[in-house]
C-alpha cells in the first residue's frame, strides 16, 4: 500500500489546485467532479435547481463540484456507475448494494457539500477580514469522514462494526419524486426516489437503528407511503440531534490495508448515549418532514404521550394507508 492517508485538516486545505481525495496537485482546472452524481442530476432535471447553502446562499446543484485527479475520479466513477445500475433495478437492486459502496456514495456526496461549504466559509472570512470560526468537534467528524473516504482509493477494512449504517427502505412515491436531505453536523442523509428511499447515519457505530428497532421490525417486509417514509426520516434526524458522543476511531496503516476500529461509546460518566426524547421538540420536527400534508405541530403531539403516528394502527399493527394523497 503506497498511498498514505491524506489529511486536509491540518492545514486547512480547501482549494480547488488540490485534490480532495489524495491531496494530489492538481495541474488543471478542468481536473474536477460533480458533488452529486450526473446522472441522478439529469435524470431528475437538478442540474439549475435551487441548492441552500448555510449561508442561506442559494446554489445550484450543478455548481457544486470536487477538485479530483483523474485516478480518484476512475475510482468514484466506477462506484457511481454501479449505484446507478442498482438505482436503474429500483429497490431491489440497492438494496442488494454492499453497506460499504453505498456508505461511499452517499458520503461521497456529504462531504461534497461539508467542503464547498468550508469554501463558501473561508471565502466569507476573506471577505469581512475575520477568521472562520470552525467547531473542532465538526472538525473531528468531517475529518473522519474524509479518511474513511478514502477507502475508495485504498483497501481498508471496517474491523468488528461499521461506523455507518444504511437503510434502505420501499417505498410508494409518485414517479417524478426526488427529496434530498442533508444535515452535516449529525452526519445524517435521506434520499427518496423511485421506488425507494436511504437514510444512512455515518457516524453512529449503528446505534440509531438500535435505537428504532421496534419501530423497523414493524415497518419490515412492507412498501411504505411516502408519509410513513418521512416519519421514519424525522425519528432519524431527531435522534441524530440527541446522540450525545462524539465518536473516536482508530486508523491503523499497514503495508496492505488501513484498519479502521470504533472505539467504545460507553464513558466514564455512564450517561446514556441518546439525550432525552422530548415530544414536543420530535413534533417540531415531524411538522417539518410532513409539511407537504400540512400536519400543525398542535394536530401532531394533541396527545404528548402519543404523538400523531402513521407507522401503527389503534392496535399497534402496520397501519395500511389509502386515504392519504402521496404527494
Amino acid at each position: 500500500m503506497a498511498r498514505k492517508l491524506y489529511n486536509p485538516f491540518l492545514d486547512f486545505k480547501f482549494d480547488n489546485q488540490t485534490c480532495f481525495l489524495t491531496g494530489d496537485a492538481l495541474v488543471s482546472a478542468d481536473e474536477q467532479i460533480q458533488v452529486f452524481p450526473v446522472w441522478m442530476m439529469r435524470a431528475f432535471g437538478l442540474e439549475e435547481s435551487p441548492f441552500k447553502m448555510l449561508d442561506e446562499n442559494i446554489v445550484t446543484y450543478k455548481s457544486l463540484k470536487l477538485p479530483c485527479s483523474v485516478d480518484a475520479a476512475q475510482a468514484i466513477g466506477i462506484m457511481d456507475d454501479a449505484v446507478e445500475q442498482a438505482v436503474e433495478q429500483g429497490y431491489h437492486g440497492v438494496r442488494e448494494l454492499p453497506q460499504e459502496l453505498l456508505f461511499q456514495w452517499v458520503g461521497r456526496i456529504l462531504y461534497g457539500v461539508v467542503f464547498n461549504e468550508i469554501q463558501a466559509g473561508v471565502k466569507q472570512a476573506l471577505i469581512s477580514g475575520g477568521d472562520m470560526n470552525f467547531s473542532q468537534a465538526l472538525v473531528h467528524k468531517f475529518r473522519n469522514l474524509h479518511t474513511m473516504l478514502q477507502s475508495l482509493i485504498l483497501p481498508m477494512e471496517f474491523e468488528h462494526k461499521n461506523p455507518f449504517t444504511i437503510l434502505v427502505l420501499p417505498v410508494d412515491n409518485p414517479a417524478d419524486t426526488f427529496n434530498y436531505r442533508d444535515e452535516i453536523n449529525t452526519l445524517i442523509f435521506s434520499l427518496r426516489m423511485k421506488d425507494f428511499a436511504i437514510i444512512a447515519t455515518l457516524q453512529d457505530n449503528g446505534t440509531n437503528a438500535i435505537y428504532h428497532e421496534e419501530v423497523l421490525e414493524k415497518v419490515k417486509d412492507h412498501v411504505l407511503h411516502p408519509i410513513q417514509f418521512e416519519e421514519i426520516c424525522a425519528r432519524y434526524f431527531y435522534t441524530a440531534y440527541l446522540f450525545n458522543r462524539l465518536p473516536e476511531y482508530t486508523f491503523m496503516e499497514t503495508p496492505q490495508k488501513v484498519f479502521v476500529e470504533p472505539m467504545p461509546l460507553n464513558d466514564w460518566t455512564l450517561k446514556p448515549i441518546f439525550d432525552n426524547w422530548q415530544a414536543k421538540t420530535y413534533g417540531q420536527v415531524l411538522e417539518n418532514f410532513w409539511k407537504p400534508w400540512g400536519f400543525t405541530l398542535f394536530e401532531i403531539i394533541k396527545n404528548p404521550e402519543q404523538p400523531m403516528t402513521f407507522i401503527a394502527d389503534e392496535s399497534g399493527a402496520f397501519r395500511v394507508i389509502e386515504d392519504i394523497p402521496k404527494q
